[in-house]
Formats: C-alpha cells, structure tokens, sequence
C-alpha cells in the first residue's frame, strides 16, 4: 500500500528549516530546565509522601493549594487524579522519611491542612478509622451492650467503615446516610461526637530519598546503555557514521521529549522512563529503514551525488514512514485522551516522542551523513558510505580505488 505515489520532495534542501526547527524546541527544553521549571522529577525519583484525597463536589485546586500555604506546605504539588466525576486529587508533599510515622503525619498534615472549619468537639467520620469509631462507640455505649460491648461495638464501627468506603466511595455527605446500617441510638451517639467533612484521604504513599536516587541512576544508565548499543549494532552493521547520526537523532528526540515536560511541568515517573525507552528503539527503527535504503541505492546509483540518493531514499520509504507512525500515533493519541490520570505521562512521552521521532529520521538523521560527506570532500578525502563489506568492495573494472571524475559525480568521500 502507497500513502504516496512516486513523491520527490527536496528534503535536503529544506534542512535549514529543519534545523531552524528542533533548535527553537530543543533550546526551548534546555532554558526551560536550567532557568524555569527544571527537570520535573516524579516521586519516583526524588522521593517524598504522596497523598489521594476525594472530595464529594469537584476540588479548586486553588483553594487547595492556598490551604496547603496556610498549613505551611509550601512546597506541595497538586493534580487532578482518574476520572473528573471522582472528585479526587494527588498531594505531593516533600516528606521524605520511610516510616509508619511519616505515613500518618502526612495524612494529618493534610487533614489539619483541610479541615479550616471543622468543629473543635467532634471527629471527621470520613477520617476516623474503624478503632477510633468502636472506642468512641464503646465509651458511649448507645446500645447498653454490656459484657458484650467491645465485640459488638467493633463490627458496628467496621460495617460503618465499609459502607463508606464500599458503597461511597469513601466519602459520606451526610451522617443521615447511615440510617440504613446502624440503630438510631448508634447514629444518635454519632450526631454527637462526629461530623463529615467534604473529603477523605483515601491512601498515603512514601518513597525514600535513598530509593530514588537509586532509580535516578538507574534511569539514566537505561537510557545511556541503550544509545550505547545502538551505536555498536549500527557501527557493526553499517559504518560508524551511521551509528553516530543515528545516536545523535535519539538523542535530540529524548531532548525534546524531556524538553516538553519541562516546559509543560509535568512530572517524569518510571513510566515516562519507560516511554522514553520506547521512543528509543522507535526513532532507531525508523531511522535504519531510511539508512537501509540510503545504503542500497549507493550501490544502484554510483554516478549520483549523495544528497540526490538521500532525497531519493527518503522518499522512497516515505509512504511506509507515515504510514507507520501514523497508525501508530492515533493509537497512543487515544490512550493520552482516554487512558486516564495514571498513564497521562506516559502517553504524554509517545505523542511527543513519536512525531519528534519521525521528524527526525527524515529531518536530522540523513543531512548528517550529507553533512559528514560534505566535511570529508571539503579536506580532500573520499569514502564509500554503505556497509562495511561495501566500502572494501572494489568499484568499477576492479579498480580499488574511485577516481576524480566519479568520486565527484558519486557525491561520496574516503
């Protein structure tokens, strides 16, 4: 199947565009990390206590915010989180210590944080656990259970408990909601020492410092292993001048990539990594496809000039490359608008990376190996591009060497 038919569009010669391009982007990426937002690191990476909190109406991020300020959580990021109609948020707070302690103080912080108005006699069901209820039910003693109090107090507080985070989702609006689970002399003894707020912390999650650091240094020698066996594949299989455009061409994509999530400040967990790998071998394939061809039309057209057989090459795979990458970018479109909250970021990396990475197979990628000819004729020398095999074949009637007239015309250097 042909996208196009027979293009013959001057890629080449619309490179200073090209680079006129991914300068303003890549420049762009660089002053928005080095000035700006920096490299936007997850909680994965720099460790810290990240807290789910459900609201029962939509949250104002900016109301949240201004009540982390006044709690003194100066630093706290906020973001929405899964489905809007969930009314729920994450809390990042900058709490980096790994025990049960630091788990409940950060739960506390942003209850106290939260909780501006709440009566100063009575606890927040929402976040009251199923001890706290059974001991306040068993004080108060609303049943005159007797001997059997405790028991029975403590499967009281556990249905209340489950009722709420099973059937609502973790939130109560209204006390009066328990009518259906609890005697009226239960729910009595809870109009007076309880009251539901707007919201629930449904779960508190910490990563260490030390975790993260790891996991920084793990990251980044992914990312630099792969470029690195990229280059040695492409070297082995091509010449090394094609390794070196293709390493440069994944590195100026993971530099944009990176670039736009700092411009956009968003976070790069795991999964970006993850991403971010893909994007790697991706731009790699589509790059070696244009190379491939770059290679076999040397040897079909040896009197052409090389940037005449890398326009040709181009456009010869250029129906397969759109044809590729746009399947596959309607796909992973439809997974950043539908994929929800948790896998945001990692869509996010495969639009960006996905178009930057087929831009570049075209746009960055083969002007290198014209660049690399063009440096080599300018300081006299000659070479044959192609694979290593090819560069040691003998060309014409056995003669080991190109002479002036052909190397000329043939565009290629030694």
């Amino acid at each position: 199947m042909e996208f196009f038919r027979n293009p013959n569009i001057d890629f080449l010669g619309k490179k200073w565009y090209f680079l006129a391009f991914s300068l303003v982007f890549s420049v762009a990426g660089v002053l928005s990390m080095l000035f700006w937002h920096g490299i936007p690191l997850g909680i994965d990476f720099r460790g810290g206590t990240l807290v789910e909190v459900k609201f029962t109406q939509p949250p104002n991020n900016d109301t949240i915010r201004a009540a982390m300020d006044r709690a003194g959580l100066t630093h706290a990021k906020i973001q929405g989180y899964g489905e809007p109609a969930n009314h729920e948020v994450l809390i990042d707070l900058a709490l980096q210590e790994t025990s049960e302690e630091a788990l409940d103080r950060g739960k506390t912080m942003i209850i106290n944080a939260l909780e501006s108005n709440a009566p100063q006699d009575k606890a927040d069901l929402n976040n009251s656990s199923s001890l706290s209820i059974a001991n306040f039910l068993l004080q108060k003693d609303p049943l005159h259970a007797g001997s059997d109090a405790g028991p029975k107090y403590s499967a009281i507080a556990q249905s209340i408990v489950n009722y709420r985070d099973k059937n609502k989702s973790g939130v109560l609006s209204s006390l009066d909601e328990l009518k259906s689970v609890v005697d009226p002399a239960v729910l009595a003894a809870l109009n007076d020492g309880y009251y539901v707020s707007n919201f629930a912390v449904r779960n508190v999650s910490i990563v260490g410092p030390q975790v993260g650091k790891q996991l920084q240094t793990q990251a980044k020698l992914a990312v630099l292993y792969s470029l690195a066996g990229m280059l040695v594949y492409l070297a082995f299989r091509f010449e090394w001048i094609y390794g070196v455009a293709a390493v440069i061409t994944v590195f100026h994509d993971t530099l944009i990539t990176v670039g736009a999530f700092s411009l956009t400040n968003r976070d790069i967990s795991l999964t970006v990594i993850a991403a971010i790998l893909t994007l790697v071998g991706y731009s790699n394939n589509d790059t070696i496809v244009v190379f491939d061809r770059i290679r076999e039309n040397l040897k079909l057209m040896r009197r052409e000039k090389l940037a005449d057989i890398v326009n040709r090459s181009i456009n010869q795979t250029l129906s397969r490359t759109v044809l590729t990458a746009g399947l596959t970018f309607l796909t992973v479109l439809a997974l950043y608008l539908f994929g929800g909250e948790v896998l945001r970021g990692f869509s996010f990396a495969l639009v960006i990376g996905i178009l930057i990475g087929t831009y570049s197979s075209i746009a960055i990628a083969a002007p290198i190996l014209v660049a690399y000819q063009d440096w080599r004729a300018s300081r006299g020398k000659r070479t044959v591009l192609g694979s290593s095999k090819d560069a040691k074949r003998p060309i014409g009637n056995g003669n080991p060497t190109v002479g002036p007239e052909k190397g000329a015309r043939a565009g290629v250097s030694r």
